[in-house]
């Protein structure tokens, strides 16, 4: 009997994390993939997203909107309640057997108690994982709490999962599924990825992705202008600049992104989503990744090359020691620019292990899908002995 499976999507970076496994699911003889898009995917200020799953050609089942009309407070949570609304409907008509998410955003959370409600089994990927200066902390928890599977991307966060009364048996883990696109993608060269942006690299690049740190307040506006001024320091430095998510304030950092790359056409460059190809491409010509983003964190190391992770917003995720942590304040980052350029440092990581897996992902979720049956809707409470 074929399993209907619904793989949920919200943002440009989830959605390239995926999709090695949208395409596993898609190719499965025995499944039924409905692909439910949402959130960022569907904003015009974010890139209107959904354009590169159209070019991927995977069939869109529904699109449920997040309306996200600003990035105040109330307006988080307004949107939260359009998309719980949004997908209650969705999943009213299309009563797939589980639905599958990745993550800790807003519109991941609104679909989980959608889910929960409806008495649909959840399978989550990326639990366990902590992110002290964000509000995703305690949505990823809660989307823990409603999920039935659970693919961890460390055995750290595999026990921390069974920490939250999770049974031992429901909890795998199969390592970051970012590392599967990685290991199996051909990137681009560097004269192709130089004309994919229109812009040449110079003897140093950066790319930089800063995102509000959500459990602060108005803190992202300050944090930004001392991140630029640490930046405008940099002599013959490229700075390709990937503008943040739909969090609170988010919108602040796109104009301050903005005014920058205006005043400094000829060192900047900034987009609203690389997509996977060109962002991981990216990577291969990076001298190092500046902000405050989990890619940084999990995918960046792979590449041999520095991360500095700014401020609180990823604090209590495992870190790679390629990652150098800083205040958000132009002295310390511009210390750490100076750590990340050196001779030293860089010898220090050329034979760093991979603490995220080993790229086989999909693979063993594909075959925990396939090979059991729908998980029960009903679970028991495992405690700590």
């Amino acid at each position: 009997m074929k399993k209907t499976i619904a793989v949920i999507t919200g943002t440009r970076a989830e959605y390239g994390l995926l999709k090695p496994l949208i395409t596993a699911l898609h190719n499965d003889s025995n499944i039924t993939m409905q692909l439910l898009v949402t959130g960022m995917h569907l904003s015009s200020i974010h890139g209107n997203t959904i354009n590169e799953i159209k070019t991927d050609r995977f069939e869109i089942t529904t699109k449920i909107n997040s309306h996200l009309k600003d990035d105040s407070s109330i307006g988080i949570s307004l949107s939260i309640a359009e998309t719980i609304k949004g997908f209650s409907e969705a999943f009213e008509k299309l009563n797939p057997d589980l639905i599958v998410v990745l993550g800790d955003r807003s519109e991941i959370f609104a679909a989980a108690i959608a889910a929960t409600v409806k008495g649909i089994p959840i399978a989550h990927i990326h639990g366990g994982e902590t992110t002290e200066g964000a509000y995703d902390e305690a949505f990823r928890h809660s989307i823990t709490k409603m999920s039935h599977w659970h693919f961890t991307a460390t055995q750290t966060y595999k026990k921390r999962v069974i920490q939250l009364g999770e049974q031992p048996n429901s909890v795998f883990n199969v390592g970051a599924i970012g590392i599967d696109s990685i290991t199996h993608l051909d990137l681009m060269s560097k004269q192709e990825f130089e004309a994919s942006i229109d812009f040449k690299l110079n003897k140093r690049n950066v790319l930089i992705t800063f995102h509000p740190v959500t459990l602060e307040n108005k803190t992202s506006e300050l944090q930004f202008k001392e991140l630029l001024l640490a930046l405008d320091k940099l002599e013959n430095t490229t700075l390709i600049f990937t503008k943040p998510n739909s969090d609170k304030d988010g919108r602040i950092i796109i104009r301050l992104t903005d005014d920058y790359v205006t005043k400094h056409p000829n060192k900047a460059v900034a987009f609203k989503s690389l997509g996977q190809l060109r962002y991981l491409s990216a990577l291969k010509y990076m001298d190092v990744v500046v902000g405050n983003s989990s890619s940084g964190i999990i995918e960046v190391p792979l590449f041999k090359i520095p991360t500095i992770n700014i401020g609180d917003r990823q604090k209590g995720r495992l870190m790679p020691a390629s990652v150098i942590n800083c205040k958000p304040g132009k002295v310390s980052i511009t210390k750490a620019l100076e750590k990340s350029f050196s001779l030293e440092f860089l010898n220090s990581i050329k034979d760093l292990p991979n603490d995220y897996g080993n790229g086989t992902a999909t693979k063993q979720i594909m075959e925990i899908i396939t090979k059991n049956p729908i998980p029960e809707i009903k679970k028991s409470f495992f405690d700590l002995k």
